[in-house]
């Protein structure tokens, strides 16, 4: 029986190494000055979609693994939504602190970066504190958001990866004996 040709290596390694890179260039360039307290309309509903949108398509990769379908690249996928997620709640965090008494100490793309990193690893430095009741409840959703969506993806990419491995192990003894 004839052996399945070798999947290139190559489209993995870009999706992994090129789309984080992508996301991050465009959320230190894409222009948010039409978000924030002289839009609070538009910043909400872009937000909240967003967030809806990178949630259902978090939890359809999540159902990929889960149901071991063999459609595309769902364990490559949820590392890019979750980068994406995390990014959102960065650029939420940066158009909220323009309204004052929202944030204090967040001033910069990088501190909302910072601050979402800090809250997502659940360290809190204390130096980035949400001031308002605003504030407190989006980085309240942010920590139910990581519970819920990116703890979901990461544990499916933690069950797809056991599940190959074990599979090449099974195969490795079963063609040694």
């Amino acid at each position: 029986m004839d052996k399945p040709p070798p999947r290139s290596l190559l489209w993995p390694w870009l999706l992994l190494t090129g789309g984080p890179t992508l996301l991050i260039t465009a959320y230190f360039t894409v222009p948010l000055g039409s978000f924030g307290p002289h839009h609070p309309a538009l910043s909400w509903t872009v937000f909240g979609v967003l967030l809806m949108l990178l949630a259902g398509l978090l939890l359809y990769e999540v159902q990929s693994i889960l149901l071991e379908s063999q459609r595309g690249l769902p364990a490559l996928t949820i590392p890019l939504l979750a980068v994406t997620a995390l990014l959102v709640f960065a650029g939420c965090y940066l158009v909220l602190a323009q309204h004052p008494g929202e944030f204090a100490g967040l001033n910069t793309r990088i501190d909302a970066l910072y601050f979402t990193i800090t809250t997502v690893a659940t360290v809190g430095y204390g130096d980035i504190v949400p001031v308002s009741q605003t504030a407190r409840v989006i980085v309240m959703t942010q920590i139910l958001y990581t519970l819920v969506f990116l703890t979901a993806g990461a544990t499916a990419v933690g069950q797809r990866l056991r599940g190959r491995l074990g599979e090449r192990a099974r195969r490795r003894r079963g063609g040694s004996g």
